[in-house]
């Protein structure tokens, strides 16, 4: 028999963030726990500010009758002269039932104790409230509180809760709340509960007292809104995403509504804007013709038709934010960015100061600009030297987040060079998976000296990163390194830099900085099949750009659908070579070819090898061009001959094969 289930769990208004953190784990957390209760079926689940909603509309009112089979010890040892054993007798007991019920079964080793039953399947109302506090339990919000007399915690209050099967209100408790038909209005409705009969009337009565339940709806009607009022103003709503869900989260009755705050803050770099409306008020940016404007877009909660109060009201808690900006902006600008200061500011215990940091970096973009032809060596040591100096700001010590971004602000104040500038923006990116990269060389450069002193820095005094923890997001810098170098094509030997400033570091291990960065390109190429990249790195190739064109080059080989049949041959390869020294030179004795075959595989070798080529597709493609004259060399040739010169001669033609592939990749290491 079926029936809709609904389940309401209310709080006091959840905090946003924590909340969305654990959003993607809630639905899985639930299935799971129905599964393992045997009532697994489809349902929905909504949120609000102060509710948690599992909605099903086919719910199993029990678990299905199952039959139960036990087995017992073996005949010989439960009966003894044809009477029951004690170990007869306790499986009797186990089962409940008289021993003259047990009967025997051959499950393949003999003849075993056995006995069969059909177990009843147990009401769904029985299980639902323990089901419901184990899935409350499982949540995982970050710090939690307590109130009034209990010892349990969790994130907020919980005020309500209500578990309706069918018409049926089944008794549970969660927190010391009593499930019950009734739920929470929007404050601005009534401070009273309303009371419903079955869950059609729940949602109905949702909607009349100020709660849209589905975060779907809101967020179609907040960007309705939104689509309204640009539409209305002849403005653009930079609709930041992340703020988008953060307002979903925390409204019931979403409505957007224009502001304004004076237009002598626009003074203040766009993101000092943004950054004060966004993170401390909730509020959307506003541009026209690509500028941002003195306008901001606020989502009120009230249920209400009079939204003049809430707009002053916001407009007038923005302006001390802005006023503040404005101060730290006026003051930075005299004080001017300086490095002196960052020589009292720890970088990490036994790494010095963050100006130390800045010296180490320095040596690195020095070393790197070598590398890449950079020639103003002058201005890279003195953008790296400013890098870090907007942290002495007021501005940054408010916002931190806008650490680099002031500094190339001020920067351009001060009339500095424009590279300067740009590199002191973009000394952090990439900053995120997808985040973007410097945007020039010169940049990339102080930021790869960034992100490459970290690394070494923190592994050299023993800060590596463990399981899943990584604060010091060294895991990121190393795939912003790569990111960099395949972007702006730039050939890096991370290997040789790092030998060349391991005097730097005190007990660096290089070796170890290496399998780190190798373990990282199994995440970075996440949907490449994992034997090419390790087939890539077992050919022994340190560039960081040569391992990803190769890695690239490679992977849509493998994955072909005739690759298999290529394989077969290339593992011949790998398999004939195991004793050849593959690391050193292989020589070969024309004069000693007696077959065809043989002599054709050379001179197709020969011609393949002599060729240089633009891309590693095409060396690719020109190399396994060779499996039609491999195979008749197998097919043809004794390679095992009893002559030992002419064993050793045909199996390092077979070796010099193997090697021009292992200047790509290690095709032993393929599997498919």
């Amino acid at each position: 028999m079926i029936k809709p289930l609904l389940i309401e769990i209310s709080v006091e208004e959840l905090p946003a963030i924590p909340f969305l953190k654990e959003l993607p784990n809630i639905e899985k957390k639930w299935s799971d726990i129905l599964d393992a209760n045997n009532l697994l079926c489809e349902f929905n689940f909504y949120y609000t500010p102060r509710r948690l909603v599992f909605w099903h509309r086919e719910f199993k009112v029990a678990q299905d009758d199952s039959i139960v089979e036990m087995l017992g010890a073996p005949l010989t040892i439960a009966y003894k002269d044809d009477e029951p054993t004690g170990a007869a007798l306790g499986f009797a007991k186990k089962c409940g039932v008289d021993i003259s019920e047990l009967s025997s079964i051959d499950k393949g080793r003999g003849e075993v104790l056995y006995y069969k039953k059909e177990q009843k399947g147990i009401e769904a109302k029985n299980l639902l409230g323990s089901m419901v506090n184990e899935f409350v339990s499982k949540l995982e919000f970050g710090k939690t509180m307590r109130w009034g007399s209990l010892n349990k915690n969790f994130i907020r209050p919980i005020r309500g809760l209500t578990i309706m099967l069918g018409d049926e209100i089944v008794d549970a408790q969660l927190f010391d709340v009593v499930s019950c038909a009734n739920s929470f209005a929007h404050r601005m409705v009534s401070y009273d509960r309303f009371d419903f009969d079955f869950a059609g009337d729940y949602f109905c009565k949702l909607d009349k007292n100020g709660v849209i339940l589905y975060q779907d709806e809101r967020r179609k009607i907040i960007l309705e809104q939104m689509e309204k009022l640009q539409k209305e103003n002849n403005f653009s709503i930079e609709i930041d995403k992340e703020l988008l869900e953060e307002i979903v989260a925390i409204t019931e009755y979403p409505t957007a509504l224009v502001g304004q705050f004076d237009e002598e803050f626009l003074e203040l770099p766009t993101e000092v804007i943004v950054n004060s409306m966004k993170e401390h008020q909730r509020y959307f940016a506003v541009y026209k013709d690509g500028k941002i404007t003195n306008k901001f877009i606020v989502v009120s909660n009230a249920y209400t038709t009079d939204f003049s109060e809430i707009i002053a009201g916001n407009e007038k808690v923005l302006r001390p934010r802005l006023a503040d900006g404005m101060f730290f902006w006026n003051n930075d600008l005299k004080n001017g960015l300086q490095n002196e200061g960052l020589k009292k500011i720890t970088f990490i215990e036994g790494l010095g100061s963050v100006y130390e940091k800045c010296e180490r970096e320095c040596k690195i973009a020095l070393t790197l600009a070598d590398v890449f032809g950079v020639e103003d060596k002058e201005l890279l040591t003195k953008s790296v030297m400013m890098a870090k100096s907007d942290l002495l700001t007021d501005m940054v010590y408010e916002f931190t987040e806008l650490q680099g971004l002031m500094g190339y602000y001020y920067a351009k104040k001060a009339g500095e060079n424009e590279d300067l500038c740009i590199a002191l923006k973009e000394q952090y990116l990439p900053n995120k998976e997808d985040g973007e990269v410097p945007s020039t060389l010169f940049s990339s450069i102080v930021a790869l000296s960034n992100k490459l002193d970290t690394l070494m820095g923190l592994f050299s005094v023993g800060m590596i990163p463990t399981g899943s923890r990584d604060p010091f997001a060294l895991r990121r810098a190393a795939a912003g390194i790569v990111k960099i170098c395949i972007t702006h094509n730039l050939n890096l030997d991370l290997n040789s830099i790092m030998v060349k400033l391991q005097k730097e570091y005190n007990n660096i291990d290089i070796e170890k900085i290496n399998e780190f960065f190798n373990d990282r390109l199994f995440k970075i190429f996440k949907e490449v099949n994992p034997s090419v990249i390790k087939s890539v790195l077992s050919s022994g190739e340190k560039d960081i750009l040569k391992i990803s064109q190769k890695i690239e080059a490679l992977n849509p080989i493998v994955n072909s659908s005739d690759f298999k049949e290529i394989a077969t041959t290339f593992k011949r390869v790998a398999n004939i070579i195991k004793d050849i020294d593959v690391t050193s030179e292989i020589s070969i004795d024309k004069k000693l070819f007696e077959d065809e075959e043989e002599k054709e595989l050379y001179k197709a070798y020969s011609d393949v090898v002599s060729k240089s080529y633009p891309t590693y597709d095409e060396e690719l493609e020109a190399l396994f061009s060779l499996k039609t004259k491999l195979d008749n060399f197998f097919d043809n040739v004794l390679v095992n001959h009893e002559d030992e010169k002419l064993k050793n001669n045909r199996k390092n033609i077979i070796g010099l094969v193997y090697q021009a592939f292992r200047k790509i990749a290690d095709i032993k290491e393929i599997t498919i």
